[in-house]
């Protein structure tokens, strides 16, 4: 896809610099010359990328930069131009959650290659047909899906526990029912009390034990004509396994406390973390309700082995909570490069208490790697760590060191200086090794 560019900048020698050599690097670039009709074409279109002077004639970069802030919708990552003089000024605004700045004079190279990389990176996030991931083993899964929704044939849904797959259920449901008009319910098999588990299921008749008061549809009626998820299927007791099969044979259940068989029209979807097989095998399952359930099988791998999903599955999460009216957060480059080096043991279930937690607690609208992972920024000391080659492990806290530095100091270069102990000089060729100022 061509990547659209919104660059706020007075100057018109700039201004029309940079318009030519992002047009002829491939981008779609409008030009804003000040921050009234910035703040109007930004209103009105979806830019991959904003490139925005802070010095602005009318509105000032950072003010319309928390004007977008307010508005509590998604926003492209912004890349700020500024002078020497007002580099705490850029500092507060990546804590703000800005993604980066340059200072004049800039190399014009440089900074495309920042935009270049950030509309890489930010590629999933410009896939809104994706449901499940942008991995090529959740692509697969929901290109399969169409199929599946076309057939009434059973599925297993397999993974570790937290992977997501109620989602895939219910992106198999909605395949087969987009406008939603066919009940969809999902019930975790582990969570019922087995002297339960036939009454919620089955249903019962009024008066068939103490307290039946009245009769009660189970789950399978609940869902006739649309869809059936029953979770953990492996955790449902031995004695309910056979008249599980018998209804899923026979597509009618008999109340508990009655005799009249009522037909029900569902599709069946079971999932769980167990190797059902090996369950089989241990006479834990029976052999011919795992082959009625067992026709189709969709895997879905853990979040680890998917490390594309983790950044998009992140900005869905934060997204869903502005849409809910909570503030809304973004992340910085350190905490994007901590959640995709974390192992995520927990898949997604923990990614997504992990940004909660920070969300709530966290002072500020960009959510750093400590705010999500405390002091050692979920940095895990294990194999998946040294895979990362040793010079850029060592960059990586030196730069985060630094900022953290910045941050206490809130942005004043010589206050910084003297608390890391070296010379302003020896701060700012340190800041520009590490990508972090040009000049």
């Amino acid at each position: 896809m061509q990547h659209r560019i919104a660059l706020i900048e007075d100057d018109p020698i700039i201004g029309e610099a940079l318009s030519e050599r992002l047009d002829f690097e491939g981008f779609t670039c409008d030009w804003f010359r000040d921050g009234k009709s910035a703040r109007r074409g930004l209103g009105q279109r979806r830019y991959s990328v904003i490139v925005s002077d802070i010095n602005l004639p009318d509105i000032g970069g950072e003010q319309l930069f928390r004007e977008l802030l307010a508005g509590n919708r998604a926003i492209a990552p912004v890349i700020f131009i500024t002078g020497y003089g007002a580099i705490d000024q850029a500092v507060r605004l990546l804590k703000l959650g800005a993604q980066d700045y340059v200072t004049k004079p800039f190399n014009v190279g440089e900074l495309i290659a920042k935009i270049r990389g950030l509309c890489e990176r930010l590629q999933p996030a410009a896939n809104i047909n994706a449901r499940l991931g942008i991995s090529t083993s959740m692509r697969h899964i929901e290109g399969l899906l169409p199929r599946l929704a076309a057939s009434r044939s059973a599925v297993l849904i397999s993974g570790e526990s937290g992977v997501g797959k109620e989602e895939v259920a219910r992106a198999l449901h909605r395949a087969g029912d987009p406008e939603g008009k066919t009940p969809f319910i999902a019930v975790n098999c582990g969570a019922i009390p087995e002297n339960l588990v036939e009454s919620e299921l089955f249903g019962h008749d009024k008066g068939a034990f103490t307290g039946a008061d009245r009769d009660r549809r189970g789950v399978f009626e609940q869902a006739d004509g649309g869809t059936l998820f029953l979770d953990e299927i492996g955790e449902m007791p031995p004695s309910m396994q056979v008249k599980l099969l018998r209804a899923i044979q026979d597509r009618a259940v008999v109340h508990v406390g009655g005799a009249t068989p009522h037909q029900v029209d569902i599709r069946l979807i079971c999932a769980t973390h167990n190797d059902l097989k090996a369950m089989v095998e241990q006479g834990r399952f029976r052999e011919d309700l795992y082959y009625r359930i067992h026709v189709i099988h969709l895997q879905v791998p853990p979040l680890r082995e998917r490390q594309e999903d983790i950044l998009w599955l992140a900005a869905r999460l934060l997204d869903a909570r502005t849409g809910r009216g909570e503030a809304r957060r973004t992340l910085t480059p350190d905490a994007e490069r901590a959640l995709t080096r974390y192992p995520w043991p927990g898949n997604v279930r923990e990614l997504q208490h992990c940004l909660e937690r920070a969300s709530v607690l966290s002072l500020t609208p960009a959510l750093s790697a400590e705010s999500l992972f405390g002091a050692d920024g979920g940095v895990p000391a294990d194999a998946e760590t040294l895979r990362q080659p040793l010079s850029e492990h060592l960059q990586d806290c030196e730069r985060a060191y630094i900022r953290r530095a910045l941050a206490e100091c809130d942005g004043r270069i010589a206050d910084t200086a003297a608390l890391l102990g070296i010379s302003r000089k020896n701060l700012w060729e340190k800041m520009r090794k590490l990508d972090m100022a040009e000049g």
